[in-house]
């Protein structure tokens, strides 16, 4: 388990080559993909948030860990699926229509993923019908849309406004955030909840599904 340790530290320290080949060994050594992302990635990912939310890491430290832990899940995603392991929840995340803007959006999508979800990312411009074609496509427990744009933030109430006119607003949870989003934005146009960080998101997330 020594080995499987320095997975969780380059992953944090975001050394992609040595989580790419920690994990390889690891598989080679036939320990099971569901405790690696368990015991390891996912706790990996949680510091990196904790990190930056103490500003002890900033935007490139966590492009950098999103990376690592990317190159390594790329490993035992096939071990996953063969054993049926089903993840945390199911995301269908995007940059709203009208804005082409997606720092914001990949960080949050690589935390997501990094916390064990499932992610769906449909990249930026993207219209409230494709959000609902995804989200019913992937069986999504959460759609997360993201603005950076204030001109923009109007796309994201159309959108929350088209899943209830499709009839499917009670399936999903409709979480939003970007620089000029606010909580009280959120709750104005019908979302489920708002966050202003990557690392944040994991948790809203994660608590949204718990609520049920």
């Amino acid at each position: 388990m020594a080995e499987l340790q320095r997975l969780f530290e380059a992953i944090v320290n975001g050394d992609a080559k040595a989580a790419l080949a920690l994990t390889q060994q690891a598989v080679a050594e036939n320990v099971p993909a569901g405790d690696i992302i368990s015991g390891y990635m996912i706790p990996a990912m949680d510091e990196v948030g904790q990190k930056f939310e103490c500003e002890d890491y900033f935007v490139p430290e966590l492009l950098l860990s999103g990376r690592a832990m990317k190159g390594a899940l790329e490993v035992l995603r096939p071990l996953l699926a063969a054993a049926g392991a089903e993840p945390t929840g199911r995301v269908v995340i995007g940059t709203v229509k009208g804005d082409l803007h997606d720092i914001g959006k990949n960080l949050v999508a690589s935390m997501l993923e990094g916390g064990g979800f499932e992610v769906h990312d449909l990249g930026a411009d993207v219209s409230p019908e494709r959000f609902i074609e995804a989200a019913a496509t992937h069986k999504a427990d959460i759609v997360a849309l993201s603005a950076l744009l204030t001109v923009t933030m109007p796309a994201m109430r159309t959108t929350v406004d088209a899943f209830k006119t499709a009839g499917v607003r009670d399936s999903v949870k409709i979480i939003v955030g970007g620089a000029p989003v606010t909580s009280s934005f959120a709750k104005e146009i019908g979302a489920d909840g708002f966050s202003d960080s990557a690392s944040a998101a994991v948790n809203l997330a994660r608590g949204l599904l718990k609520a049920g």
